[in-house]
């Protein structure tokens, strides 16, 4: 019998923090999986729960990394497997709650089976990036594997060297490289997702970044840049982040950049959206059928005696 895991699923602005009050506050614990809700001093442009959430529900994988840091879906999977079995000895169930779609699959399926580094490969493709830049990477990734470019940040060059090194290695995409289809059997898992009508979740999204302007983004931003964070950081290539820096390139006005980051979290909502959609392992609710989702987990959770 493995250990009971929930999965919470949502687009960005669904209401999953809402959620998790509602249904979640007693005898559960959060692991975060929200790739961005990892590093430190990122609070207002990620969303991160309040102070006062946290303390209510206990959150794991929040404020674990510096900006600087790259954080990735084996960085995830590894940590979120030392805590489960301590969640479960003090009585509690793990609810791996977040919008990064990529690292509760990983979490579910395991790890893709990916080629060893090649250095070689690796340094010219460092090369590369030092005398063409990143956009011209990135147009090469979107020939040979569009799949993976469509997943990643196009000003991600860690990730964009990584996935053109193992097509230089392989000739074969990185997006073939996929998890299995078969769950990990230390689990067992309930899968929910939260879907809201696109109108009212553009709407939301809308809303959340006008709140985050209204709480200080501009000077979180600032701060970041004080303390000497940069462009090339991984951190800083996130939604609500990048765009303050594309402002420092050309003649952008507060009002651009606020319009940018509404555009570019509107369009990654509907990629999350697209990339589960095909699960058919996902129970789908809308954020008010809490009793609904609250009668899902109980029956779960009775399933096996807990």
């Amino acid at each position: 019998m493995g250990y009971p895991v929930v999965l919470l699923f949502g687009p960005t602005a669904a209401g999953k923090t809402e959620l998790i009050v509602k249904v979640f506050k007693n005898n559960y614990e959060i692991i975060n999986a929200d790739s961005m809700q990892v590093y430190k001093y990122m609070n207002i442009g990620t969303a991160k729960p309040s102070g006062e959430i946290r303390s209510l529900i206990p959150h794991h994988l929040i404020d674990i990394a510096e900006p600087s840091e790259q954080f990735n879906a084996g960085k995830f999977v590894k940590s979120a497997d030392s805590l489960v079995p301590g969640i479960i000895k003090r009585g509690r169930i793990p609810v791996i709650s977040g919008g990064t779609a990529f690292y509760l699959k990983t979490f579910m399926y395991g790890l893709p089976e990916t080629p060893a580094g090649d250095p070689g490969i690796r340094k010219v493709l460092h090369d590369i990036l030092c005398k063409s830049g990143v956009d011209y990477l990135y147009d090469r990734l979107k020939r040979v594997d569009p799949e993976i470019a469509g997943r990643i940040n196009s000003r991600d060059h860690y990730r964009i060297i990584r996935a053109l090194e193992v097509y230089r290695k392989t000739g074969k995409p990185l997006s073939s490289c996929a998890p299995g289809d078969k769950k990990r059997d230390l689990y067992r898992f309930l899968f929910i997702g939260l879907t809201r009508e696109r109108t009212e979740l553009y709407e939301s999204i809308n809303k959340r970044v006008d709140e985050m302007f209204e709480k200080g983004l501009k000077d979180e931003v600032s701060g970041l840049l004080e303390m000497g964070y940069n462009r090339n950081d991984p951190g800083m290539k996130g939604i609500g982040y990048r765009e303050f820096l594309s402002m420092q390139q050309g003649c952008f006005t507060l009002q651009t950049v606020k319009e940018a980051i509404k555009r570019n979290s509107r369009r990654y909502a509907k990629r999350q959206m697209t990339f589960l959609r095909k699960w058919k392992t996902i129970k789908w609710f809308y954020p008010d059928e809490t009793e609904h989702i609250y009668s899902s987990v109980a029956e779960f959770l009775n399933r096996k005696g807990y």
